[in-house]
């Protein structure tokens, strides 16, 4: 087990002082981890954006994603507050999955939910994933992310992410690019 400042992680739980607990996902847990990271994304919508409807309906369904991927939850005194997607072999979506290089890790969908938020739960579903793709062998860790999404933004250059550039996918949003090199120490695991 590695210890470093307020958190302890271990190869699949990540408890912390104010009792929020990062573990794997349970099969009981598919509708409330669904309503959450939905609820996470919802603000995000406008009725200028087509196809938002279908995208926070592909976030409900945890199911199906838990079934290609591996999704931690962060569960703070009993409720679950948010979650994260972490592709270890390909990237999943509605199309068909697309493989990811044999070094690579991809987190999609960081949610934490509205009442939950300001307590360092996002950074702590990412040590956590970042401490798994390490496990994992992965030596860089990819994601997209809306421009819309500041926040997310903020915390991922405080981790250490790059910008890799931006992606149009058809009827969607323009998406930012960010990679992590995972074959060194950083400042992800102070």
């Amino acid at each position: 087990m590695r210890r470093g400042g307020d958190r302890w992680l271990s190869r699949t739980v990540l408890v912390v002082a104010d009792e929020i607990e990062i573990r794997p996902l349970l099969a009981s847990e598919y509708t409330a981890v669904g309503a959450a990271t939905a609820s996470a994304f919802r603000e995000y919508w406008t009725p200028d954006k087509p196809g938002w409807e279908p995208y926070l309906a592909r976030i409900a369904d945890v199911e199906s994603r838990a079934e290609r991927a591996i999704v931690l939850v962060a569960v703070d005194r009993g409720v679950i507050a948010g979650s994260v997607t972490l592709e270890l072999e390909s990237r999943i979506g509605p199309a068909p999955s697309e493989p990811l290089a044999a070094d690579e890790a991809h987190v999609r969908m960081l949610g934490v939910s509205p009442e939950h938020r300001g307590r360092g739960i996002a950074r702590r579903l990412m040590l956590a994933c970042i401490d798994t793709a390490r496990r994992q062998g992965k030596l860089v860790m990819t994601l997209d992310t809306d421009s819309n999404m500041t926040g997310a933004r903020q915390l991922y250059r405080e981790l250490g992410f790059v910008p890799t550039g931006t992606q149009q996918r058809e009827g969607g949003p323009l998406l930012l690019g960010y990679a992590l090199a995972l074959d060194s120490e950083s400042q992800t695991t102070r």
